[in-house]
């Protein structure tokens, strides 16, 4: 009976795997320009596992498209970062908290915030109350980034405002492409952290445990090598089932620069393995930004600036299961809202940020139904300020221990 019970307790906690508490602040907020260098014209998305409430906000830290930030189990946000500083919930530097990503690449960005989604990635340490760790990505003169990084912070200090204890730390170091996803291993604590190889096949996974970063290893993913530039966002499904990623490839033609593909692999949970590459041409030369997983996993939505597409990923061929879901309207009233990140929100809606400034959001507002009737709302939500290719990196963190897996053992 006990055991049958704790088995109903996982399923809802899989359930509701997007409507806990820490992920449900997005700090909102055009760069520079359009705020004139003051605190003012910024926001902050607050989404629940049924509303999203947006409301003004007087905030020192700008963003462009990276942000990395996490709550606590109540939804009640404890700190972010844009890849320069790391600020406290009361908006001031986190003690230690200034000075992250030294070098030529933040001197050139910072204090703006950096340009490329999916840069910083928070997670709580496994096992340890109140720590949590930052991993964080920058450049240097050959672009892509050389070092996967990583700064602990200590919640319990500072009256409860946090303290960075360590900083800058080198989890380990290659050529790497921009962007950090992380999904629950199987016994339902620890975390895998994965991160692209440049110029290769390769990606490197690395397991975060209550003992600290372990199990560094390197995997060729058996596709077509992929580029630092070309790369967009890479993410695992909700169900820690999938991961998926698109490139783009040059082509040498100003009038079709680059042709776009879409890679999709199953994860082992218990080892981070990936296998069974599927590659799909999009046939896109419009390159676009926009991937999200649905939140029952079964869908996958890709965006060029024009256009999204859903994937049926249990469909027999799932290249023959593309449906496209909107066009771009043209609607330019209160900025050009067409298709940039896309974000899979606590909510289960997927919300759609833009190439240019603007102060709308589109919504993907059933993403978990089949085609058309997944029903995507163009300038849906209005923001209190302008907002562009704007993104937060959130991966699941209710995911549960998956039942029955040889390492299901805690």
């Amino acid at each position: 009976m006990k055991k049958y019970i704790l088995l109903l307790i996982c399923v809802c906690i899989y359930n509701l795997s997007t409507g806990q508490g820490y992920n449900h602040n997005w700090l909102l907020g055009y760069q520079t320009g359009l705020d004139s260098f003051t605190t003012s014209n910024r926001s902050i998305a607050q989404i629940d596992s049924v509303n999203i409430n947006i409301f003004s906000q007087s905030r020192k830290m700008r963003f462009s498209s990276s942000q990395a930030n996490i709550s606590d189990s109540a939804g009640n946000l404890l700190f972010y970062t844009n890849g320069c500083w790391i600020a406290n919930a009361t908006g001031d530097t986190m003690m230690n908290g200034d000075s992250l990503n030294p070098g030529n690449f933040s001197d050139g960005y910072c204090p703006y915030g950096y340009p490329i989604a999916n840069m910083e990635l928070a997670l709580p340490v496994p096992g340890m109350m109140n720590k949590y760790i930052l991993f964080h990505q920058t450049g240097d003169q050959s672009v892509w980034s050389r070092k996967l990084y990583y700064s602990l912070i200590d919640m319990s200090l500072d009256s409860g405002r946090g303290a960075v204890t360590a900083k800058n730390q080198i989890a380990f170091s290659d050529s790497l492409i921009w962007g950090i996803s992380a999904c629950k291993h199987a016994n339902g604590r620890d975390w895998w952290v994965a991160v692209l190889k440049d110029s290769s096949d390769i990606i490197y996974t690395l397991l975060l445990t209550p003992n600290g970063i372990t199990n560094i290893q390197q995997q060729h993913l058996n596709v077509p090598m992929h580029h630092s530039q070309y790369v967009q966002p890479s993410l695992f499904s909700p169900d820690g089932s999938k991961f998926a990623y698109t490139i783009c490839t040059p082509t040498g033609n100003m009038s079709y620069p680059a042709l776009r593909d879409l890679r999709i692999f199953d994860f082992d949970r218990c080892s981070g393995q990936f296998s069974n590459p599927y590659v799909i041409n999009l046939n896109d030369t419009n390159p676009g930004l926009g991937l999200a997983f649905s939140s029952n996993s079964r869908f996958l939505y890709t965006g060029k600036y024009w256009r999204i597409s859903q994937f049926d990923l249990q469909a027999p061929n799932i290249q023959a299961s593309r449906q496209y879901v909107a066009d771009f309207d043209f609607n330019t009233t209160g900025g050009i809202t067409d298709f940039a990140f896309m974000y899979l929100a606590a909510n289960g809606k997927i919300y759609i940020s833009s190439s240019s400034s603007t102060i709308y959001f589109n919504v993907i507002d059933q993403p978990d139904s089949a085609g058309m009737s997944c029903n995507v709302l163009q300038h849906a939500i209005q923001t209190p300020c302008y907002i562009y290719a704007s993104h937060v990196n959130h991966p699941n963190y209710y995911l549960g221990r998956l039942v029955g897996s040889p390492c299901d053992t805690l």
